[in-house]
């Protein structure tokens, strides 16, 4: 409850009525005891708190690697099994790779859904990414040391019993976090136009739990909150914030800070520490969406705290060092792959092999973007549709085979190694569509502030666009990636990328 150290409950029920002109709360509460609050103290933050969930998946996964590495060592009896203080340092090794390869996948985040396909790929990637770092590290020190090398045996089979096990006690968890959470409410505060489109998106969304609009001034109650069939607008705030560890698992604003009081603002201040989470729109769409509302975007939206691009970071340089290595080397292992499709489109569908075409980079500078042909060439420019569509008679029969796969991005390279583009980043958008954007869509030059990418949070994360609408929802996830733009982002990029092309998605 909001109390002060020297107020009772009763106070603190008045100190609420006092936020709301005039007092909307008549009837009694209760006095609880002094044990009762402890209580539902104890259960608010085990309930409310997002860190609480992912503290027992890392404490499962400490427990389960280092039961698991113990046991292979011993049914094994490697010599590596003698040497405790090798074997603990191997532990931790491995441990401090594998909680960060889960953590950038999202297996830490009582947001995630781990019960579906696309994670469950994920977690996997996640962990052969984590077995082959650690081998790495582990046989690059034994170089030095040969009494911490443990047999590559011991080490694989490890991880191969550590994937399932992992995987399954998270789904097991993760369906408690929803039957606990399947009670909870969200209390959205606001029942405006905001608020409104808030409850539509949110409609759509996975997100299940209820939702409960109150209206700061009682004008709107009773009514739904966007049409027949809508939450109804409830009021009485002033009894809802009294008891938030009963009922809601969490704040959500959709008004204006500048309209809501001093004291309103102070007791949700409060709630954030010390009973359950408060959200701005904006932080949940973040939070549980991953992408930027673009009704919260404004001109100076680039000069707010936290934008790592608006001061120079040790990642920008290390990103173009990782951009310029893995381009090099990745150009130069697949010269068979570039000759035998090159091979392949001349034999099947004639000249030109590649596609060029003029795009806009970082800071709106124009650059010509080379891909494997996949498409008929137009015989005429007027009339031509500037989106490939769902079964577009323009692809080729082999062109198709080469998006599904991504293999057309591949001559993207060497714009890469040049430093137009990056790996990771906003597509590079189509000059003539660029423009068409500019006019249409607010602010969408923002995405013009980093350098464009062979792939990125949008292309990860939304369908092929076919449409300006589509555009739109693009651009959310890309000023997304801007505004978190870091190694963790990008890293869970690739891995989204690789089950991408592993699944045959692209378009």
């Amino acid at each position: 409850m909001f109390i002060r150290p020297s107020q009772n409950l009763t106070n603190s029920k008045l100190l609420v009525d006092d936020v709301l002109e005039p007092p909307v709360w008549t009837e009694s509460v209760p006095t609880l005891s002094r044990t009762d609050n402890k209580s539902r103290r104890t259960l608010s933050i085990v309930r409310g708190h997002d860190w609480i969930v992912g503290l027992l998946y890392m404490t499962c996964d400490i427990l389960c690697w280092v039961v698991l590495y113990g046991a292979v060592s011993y049914i094994r009896r490697d010599e590596f099994f003698v040497s405790p203080f090798e074997f603990m340092l191997v532990d931790c090794v491995v441990l401090a790779v594998i909680l960060q390869a889960l953590y950038i996948v999202g297996g830490y985040s009582r947001n995630t859904e781990m019960r579906g396909l696309i994670y469950t790929t994920e977690h996997i990637l996640a962990i052969a990414v984590a077995a082959a770092i650690s081998a790495m590290l582990i046989y690059s020190a034994a170089t030095f040391d040969q009494t911490m090398k443990p047999s590559r045996g011991m080490l694989l089979l490890s991880f191969m019993l550590f994937l399932p096990v992992s995987l399954f006690y998270r789904r097991w968890i993760r369906n408690y976090v929803v039957a606990s959470s399947a009670g909870r409410i969200f209390l959205v505060i606001g029942s405006g136009a905001a608020a409104a489109c808030f409850y539509e998106v949110y409609r759509n969304s996975p997100n299940g739990q209820q939702l409960d609009f109150v209206d700061l001034r009682d004008q709107r109650v009773g009514q739904p909150i966007a049409g027949e069939g809508s939450p109804v607008v409830q009021g009485n705030l002033a009894g809802k914030l009294n008891h938030l560890s009963e009922r809601y698992s969490g704040i959500i604003l959709a008004e204006k800070a500048n309209s809501l009081s001093t004291q309103l603002l102070e007791l949700l201040v409060r709630a954030q520490f010390h009973q359950t989470r408060v959200y701005t729109l904006e932080s949940f769409y973040e939070t549980h969406w991953r992408y930027v509302p673009l009704d919260i975007v404004d001109p100076v939206w680039p000069l707010q705290t936290g934008f790592q691009l608006a001061r120079t970071s040790p990642y920008h340089y290390l990103k173009r060092l990782f951009d310029l290595v893995v381009s090099a080397v990745t150009l130069i292992i697949c010269a068979p792959l570039f000759a035998l499709i090159a091979l392949l489109i001349w034999i099947k569908e004639g000249r030109p092999i590649f596609f060029q075409q003029e795009r806009i980079g970082r800071d709106e500078k124009p650059l010509i973007v080379f891909k494997f042909r996949t498409m008929r060439p137009s015989s005429t420019k007027e009339d031509e549709d500037i989106y490939t569509r769902e079964g577009d008679p323009r692809i080729t029969s082999l062109g198709r085979w080469l998006r599904k796969l991504r293999l057309d991005e591949l001559p993207q390279l060497w714009n890469v190694f040049k430093g137009d583009m990056s790996l990771i980043g906003p597509r590079a958008e189509w000059s003539k569509c660029a423009e068409r954007y500019e006019r249409s869509i607010p602010f969408y030059h923002f995405r013009h502030l980093v350098k464009p990418g062979i792939t990125g949070w949008a292309q990860v994360n939304y369908p092929y666009g076919e449409s300006d609408r589509d555009a739109v929802e693009k651009l959310k996830y890309d000023l997304y990636y801007i505004r978190h733009y870091s190694l963790k982002l990008d890293a869970m990029i690739v891995l989204k990328t690789v089950h991408t092309m592993l699944f045959g998605k692209g378009r």
